[in-house]
């Protein structure tokens, strides 16, 4: 056995032990009926029946070999509830920070980390030229240069070819065009012009005075809806969720951007309470895909990537439970980075108690990434004494001494796993992205295994459910949140509908499903964590990076009855989420980047997983795919600033 625990599965058959020098990779597709419409509404009904709603859970459980399976499996590994990891070595060609070091600090000395800048090429307009989106330098560069403002000046600067562009009208012009979209498709849940015209005549009046705060002075970044950011309420994408939780200040991530000097335009859309991966989202419209409007951006982080896709923001903030991140990311073809679980301070997130997300950033660029990743980097003081978390580190990309060291750079392909997507298109592009990368920097790519892979699935649905319930449980189960005034009724499952009916179709059985687990689920759960921490850790004794595309298929098609009932789509939730769950459960960092378009012109990601606390290794590598990838990009089809 090579030193490996041994799994134990009771189901009437031998034990088997499981080897990750023998094991074969098998597809285990999730057998459940598309529903939408008038099926999806009864379904809903029955699932949240009693008895007869768990029933219902505990067959498709076992129709999938999902947490139910738990019950007769005996795992040797102690839990482990938070993610925990042994001692990293210390990253090559790096700028260290300051764990307690002032934000606007931490930017100052990522932008040390960067190549030189070229303005010459922001303000081509020729249409033969390849697209490429305004970076956070090329704002800056213009503010500088008196080129632009964020906002109206008190004085006219000199202009470019007599084109004097007020960035903070031009923003609140093109969102207005985006809310009139017919179907309505709002990037924004969320938003004040005039709150975003007060910070951009306050950074405007900062860049007169030449005392900006820092290179993000007067850049716009949006705010995912579930992250305090303080006018806004945080409504998590429902109707509701604002009248029991006030915005009182921001989260700590926004205070560290507003110290910076950060133009925070507002709320993105997102799917209700991040519980979904494509979205859709009923109550207020479903954001729609730059690159094809008939199609989802995926999700739970939908209106943040779209709003950088579209042009509209160099930056954006999500969250990632379960790819929430880096799935949208890839799919409107931007960067999503998902940083090390406890590398940033979850406080002011309205689900910041578990143990499987993180707020991170998705922006235009990887060097946008990096310089938003130093600006909200930061563990918590709890999670500093219990994590241990490794220095801050940065790539530095201004050295020839860094691109070199890519050459040293080992990566991980699980083969059978990485050509596992719906369109040979995903993994072929991906596949030569590697090779470009092995001829021009020399890189090494060798194979991998990686055991249980569907058990990691179920692990990770039983954590973030049994996590994300334990929150709404209060409001859930007391039914005071779901009603304006106190219902009275007899029958208990006229009064459980009556509670539930201010909550999606979808949302309402995801949290059927969550309500089935138990107790010793969860445990089990989290002795499959250890398990799989174990497993990661010895292929990171052998590779630097774990390489697959981001995503099993490009962005899926917006069913019109999904925009006002909601639909169940398993298939399409099992292909968006394949790749990304070792990045929630096990906490290591991630990140999306893109590397082309699929036939239909449909963006496609490659995802980047590293080793705990090593957040420099992937963001050097995501730099040179971007980099060799330069000249591929599309403009989106929705583009809607400049």
């Amino acid at each position: 056995m090579n030193g490996l625990p041994m799994l134990f599965v009771r189901d009437g058959e031998e034990e088997s032990d499981v080897d990750m020098t023998t094991v074969k990779y098998t597809t285990q597709r999730i057998q459940a009926p598309y529903l939408t419409g008038f099926w999806l509404k009864l379904f809903v009904m029955l699932a949240e029946t009693p008895i007869i709603g768990s029933m219902i859970m505990i067959f498709l459980q076992k129709m999938n070999r999902g947490a139910e399976r738990f019950k007769n499996t005996v795992i040797p590994e102690a839990p482990m509830f938070v993610p925990e990891f042994p001692p990293q070595e210390s990253e090559p060609g790096v700028f260290g920070l300051e764990e307690d070091g002032k934000p606007e600090e931490h930017v100052e000395l990522a932008l040390q980390c960067l190549p030189d800048y070229n303005p010459g090429c922001i303000w081509i307009t020729d249409p033969a030229a390849p697209f490429r989106y305004w970076k956070i330098r090329d704002y800056a560069y213009a503010y500088r240069s008196k080129l632009t403002a964020p906002s109206q000046a008190s004085h006219c600067f000199p202009c470019f070819h007599d084109v004097h562009i007020n960035v903070a009208e031009n923003f609140i012009s093109a969102i207005e065009e985006s809310n009139n979209q017919d179907p309505l498709a709002p990037l924004l849940i969320s938003y004040d012009p005039d709150e975003v015209r007060r910070q951009a005549a306050a950074s405007t009046q900062r860049f007169e005075e030449g005392s900006e705060l820092s290179i993000l002075d007067g850049i716009f970044i949006a705010v995912k809806d579930d992250i305090d950011c303080y006018p806004y309420p945080s409504k998590g994408g429902t109707t509701w969720f604002h009248e029991i939780h006030e915005v009182k200040k921001d989260a700590v991530c926004i205070s560290r951007l507003r110290n910076c000097g950060a133009v925070l335009v507002g709320k993105t859309n997102m799917h209700e309470l991040g519980l979904g991966i494509t979205g859709n989202n009923m109550n207020f419209g479903t954001t729609r895909n730059p690159h094809a409007p008939d199609r989802y951006t995926g999700g739970s982080s939908s209106g943040s990537a779209a709003i950088v896709a579209s042009g509209l923001c160099s930056a954006a903030l999500g969250t990632d439970g379960g790819g929430s991140v880096r799935i949208p990311s890839s799919l409107c073809g931007v960067v999503g980075l998902k940083t090390t679980y406890g590398r940033t301070d979850m406080k002011g997130l309205i689900f910041h108690y578990g143990t499987v997300a993180i707020v991170g950033p998705i922006t235009a660029t990887v060097e946008d990434a990096i310089l938003m990743y130093a600006a909200i980097l930061g563990s918590s003081p709890a999670e500093r004494v219990s994590l241990k978390p490794g220095l801050p580190c940065l790539p530095n990309l201004s050295s020839s001494e860094s691109w070199c060291s890519l050459g040293s750079l080992c990566f991980g392909k699980y083969t059978e796993w990485f050509n596992d997507v719906s369109s040979t298109e995903i993994s072929e592009k991906c596949e030569d992205v590697l090779n470009q990368l092995s001829e021009k920097h020399g890189c090494k790519t060798i194979e991998i295994v990686i055991p249980e892979l569907h058990e990691m699935h179920n692990a990770h649905i039983v954590s973030i459910g049994s996590e994300v319930l334990s929150q709404l449980n209060p409001y859930v189960e007391d039914g005071h949140v779901y009603l304006t005034e106190q219902v009275f009724h007899v029958l208990e499952l006229a009064c459980l509908w009556q509670k539930s009916v201010r909550l999606t179709n979808d949302t309402r059985i995801n949290l059927a499903l969550f309500r089935s687990f138990t107790a010793s689920d969860y445990v089990v759960a989290q002795c499959l964590r250890q398990r799989l921490m174990y497993y990661h850790v010895e292929i990171f004794k052998k590779v630097d990076i774990i390489v697959t595309p981001t995503t099993a298929m490009t962005a899926p098609i917006i069913s019109p009855t999904a925009l006002t009932v909601g639909e169940t789509n398993m298939p399409i939730t099992e292909n968006l989420m394949r790749f990304v769950l070792a990045g929630n459960l096990l906490g290591f960092p991630a990140i999306s980047v893109p590397v082309g378009y699929d036939k239909q012109g449909l963006p496609i990601g490659m995802q980047l997983i590293g080793r705990p606390w090593c957040e420099s290794s992937i963001l050097r590598l995501a730099a040179a795919i971007e980099e060799t990838c330069a000249g591929l990009k599309k403009k989106p089809v929705q583009f809607l600033i400049f």
